[in-house]
């Protein structure tokens, strides 16, 4: 190995260094909204910077999630698989908590959104 290469090795991993530290922070402490989507269509918009806990129902079925410190967890479901109870608390834009059996996703976006009115 020449002297070279040990720049060129050093170069490299300092710009993957940079990369990873940028990537994982990117989103964080942006705020944002929670978009909430019941069977593809929005149900409705929630401000990430305020706590609350939020129930949704349906004819027979029922999700509970929470809103805190700008983590959105899925607390309680009453599907069969609770998958997404088992998921990972999201944080970051476009990051999604979905429940299949009840047609419900829970998606980060960016900034505020605003909802489109029918006419």
């Amino acid at each position: 190995m020449k002297k070279g290469d040990i720049f060129l090795i050093a170069i490299v991993l300092c710009l993957a260094a940079f990369g990873f530290f940028f990537i994982g922070s990117r989103g964080k402490g942006q705020g944002g909204t929670l978009t909430v989507y019941i069977d593809g269509e929005v149900y409705d918009v929630y401000d990430m910077s305020k706590d609350q806990e939020i129930i949704l129902e349906g004819e027979d079925w029922h999700n509970k999630f929470q809103i805190k410190d700008g983590i959105v967890t899925m607390m309680e479901a009453d599907c069969p698989d609770q998958y997404c109870v088992k998921h990972a608390p999201i944080d970051k834009e476009s990051e999604t908590i979905v429940c299949l059996p009840h047609k419900v996703v829970l998606e980060i976006t960016e900034g505020e959104q605003q909802r489109e009115v029918d006419a």
